[in-house]
């Protein structure tokens, strides 16, 4: 028997295994043990708020990533317009929300808003892209963002810088956690999005020489209020 033979004869045979037929119980126990064998394997996570958000704050840093804990609103938006300064910003990219109004109200640029329809060609062109978040995830350091809390699909990748706007209360420790919370805030209608940010993009695909802002943004910064 050759190799292609063989490789028929094993696919034959596992068409005869019936699947397995679950009720609603059942799956959700076995959801519940695929979470408790996922968490065994995964890196640790604190013992605490304060300690996953050290945790985050460390992940995110090895990532190149800028986290900021602010006091509130106030310090947040002292940032912004220090970063605008900086960068020249002529005009923000950003989506209609609590944390974002009143930041792109405050820093008084042009809104390039992705709450409408908007061209992509124009999204690129903006210097910077400002949205909320689902969650912050300690373990990896990842902003976990949808295409309903971050202004769409396009938001969080076309602008060279990304600023999250979120609050110490999304920090939540694991994987397992934003999957869990994915299924609590969206039931079975999941967002067309759903996207775990991890760092500014990035290949090493040439003679394994990092280079950011490969495929995204080069450069994101997180506020934590």
């Amino acid at each position: 028997m050759n190799s292609r033979d063989s490789i028929l004869a094993r696919i034959r045979k596992a068409l005869t295994v019936a699947p397995a037929q679950f009720g609603h119980q059942e799956t959700r126990a076995s959801v519940r043990a695929g979470d408790a064998e996922f968490r065994a394997v995964l890196p640790a996570v604190g013992k605490n708020a304060d300690e996953n958000l050290a945790l985050f704050a460390r992940n995110a840093g090895h990532l190149h990533a800028e986290f900021n804990l602010v006091k509130g609103m106030d310090e947040a938006i002292t940032v912004l317009k220090e970063l605008a300064q900086v960068e020249k910003w002529d005009r923000v990219a950003s989506h209609r929300g609590k944390l974002t109004d009143l930041a792109c109200e405050a820093l008084g640029l042009p809104v390039y808003s992705t709450q409408t329809e908007f061209e992509k060609e124009l999204l690129e062109k903006c210097p910077v892209g400002i949205s909320e978040c689902d969650a912050l995830i300690a373990q990896t350091g990842s902003v976990l963002v949808t295409s309903r809390s971050a202004g769409g699909r396009a938001l969080s990748v076309l602008p060279p810088h990304h600023v999250v706007l979120a609050r110490r209360d999304q920090l939540i420790p694991g994987l397992p956690d934003a999957f869990a919370l994915l299924r609590a805030r969206y039931g079975s209608a999941f967002p067309s999005m759903i996207s775990f940010i991890t760092g500014p993009s990035r290949t090493g695909d040439i003679e394994r020489i990092l280079v950011l802002g490969a495929h995204g943004p080069k450069r994101l910064t997180i506020l934590c209020l």
